[in-house]
């Protein structure tokens, strides 16, 4: 067994695809959001993005495989993480109302208060309300954002939340009813509940093609990663998911780069949960896409939990952290990142005792460092590399041999 630097970053122990179902109830369609929510269509839609912009046959096979990588990796569900529970442990609309007070006497009642005080009422709200009764529900809570009490917003916040959680036509009329710029200004409120049900709700939104738009005109990307810096571990993580959601729309990567939202996925990718560390990758992935964000990445420090993650075999995570790391080892900066932060080390264990996907990666990785570089293919020489190349090339699967007669060493 190779001795390398395995353990970078390994903090605690403490994810974003669209799985879909289309049941009919009320002649109104249903989107489903499992634990594995968007992953199916991020990788269809990962593939087509790198497809178009691969050079050659070997090329996009090593992209298609990237994609897929992804296709079953992280959720954006917003309630996989017991937020539901928790809302039953957060103090009543009527208790907060005193409080803010400050005097013990409650402060005038808002409007259909009654509606925004019921905390739990997911299953009635989002499976049995009728699509006529939906519209002045919207509004309700829409009303409610508006309202000068913390409590009333966020309860409101947290009701569109889950509105807006399954059901496609209420996405449609949430963005079409102006909800969107007011959760915004939700995103810097000072309670993290609040800010938390404000980001997981826009997630939601952003699920529906057209909302996209209305979440970035409403100038939330800097709102989204204001949360990636100071929310909770559950809003980093949903602000890192709805990052993604919008950044596939490919012109929307410059601006989300531009607003600073890389460093703060690097800070979540080394010290979140296994959930932020995933939502942090794939997030990482799809902005990678474009060598601006490619440099910031390597700027913000990104190889070295990468290359940490490539060594720590069985966490679910070493076959994303190559698929990254192969991305930003697409421009110079990159490559001699990963040849400083002992890569070529990592990758050759990877290749010797990874996956059989894992092998893979490794040499598609390494193909990427190498391939320009006599310099570099002296390193892998030297790291050992060259006996697992000549056992994989022999043993491996078609692909991993193919690629490892691309590795000219």
């Amino acid at each position: 067994m190779r001795t390398i630097r395995s353990n970078f970053y390994q903090n605690d122990d403490s994810s974003c695809s669209f799985t879909s179902s289309v049941p009919q109830r009320s002649g109104c369609v249903s989107e489903n959001l499992t634990e594995s929510v968007i992953d199916m269509r991020l990788g269809q839609l990962a593939s087509k993005s790198n497809a178009k912009s691969v050079k050659s046959d070997s090329e996009t096979e090593g992209f298609l495989d990237i994609s897929q990588a992804f296709s079953d990796f992280s959720a954006c569900s917003s309630d996989i993480s017991g937020e539901l529970q928790r809302l039953a442990t957060l103090p009543s609309l009527e208790n907060a109302l005193v409080n803010e007070s400050g005097n013990g006497a409650v402060c005038e009642p808002e409007p259909c208060q009654g509606f925004l005080q019921r905390e739990n009422f997911s299953t009635e709200i989002i499976e049995n309300i009728s699509p006529e009764d939906l519209q002045p529900t919207v509004k309700i809570c829409i009303d409610g954002l508006q309202s000068p009490s913390i409590a009333v917003k966020r309860s409101a916040a947290a009701k569109l939340r889950l509105l807006a959680k399954n059901r496609v036509d209420n996405r449609e009329l949430i963005g079409e009813s102006g909800a969107i710029p007011a959760l915004t200004s939700l995103l810097r409120n000072t309670d993290p509940w609040t800010q938390e049900h404000a980001v997981t709700a826009l997630l939601n939104l952003s699920l529906f093609e057209a909302n996209k738009d209305r979440i970035i005109n409403a100038g939330a990307i800097k709102s989204l990663v204001y949360v990636l810096k100071t929310g909770t571990e559950t809003s980093k993580q949903n602000a890192a998911c709805a990052l993604l959601s919008l950044a596939l729309i490919e012109e929307n990567k410059a601006s989300i780069g531009a607003c600073g939202a890389i460093p703060p996925l690097v800070s979540l990718l080394i010290n979140g949960s296994n959930r932020g560390k995933k939502d942090a990758l794939t997030t990482l992935y799809k902005l990678c896409s474009a060598r601006q964000n490619k440099e910031r990445a390597v700027s913000a420090g990104a190889v070295r939990p990468l290359v940490g993650m490539v060594g720590e075999q069985g966490t679910g995570m070493e076959e994303k952290a190559m698929v990254v790391l192969s991305s930003l080892a697409g421009i110079e900066e990159g490559r001699e990142a990963i040849i400083e932060e002992g890569g070529i080390a990592a990758l050759v264990e990877a290749i010797e005792d990874g996956s059989t996907k894992g092998k893979e990666f490794a040499v598609l990785t390494l193909l990427q460092v190498c391939a320009d570089s006599i310099r570099n293919r002296g390193l892998l020489v030297r790291e050992g590399g060259i006996p697992p190349l000549v056992a994989l090339s022999q043993t491996g699967s078609a692909k991993a041999k193919h690629k490892v007669i691309l590795v000219d060493v």
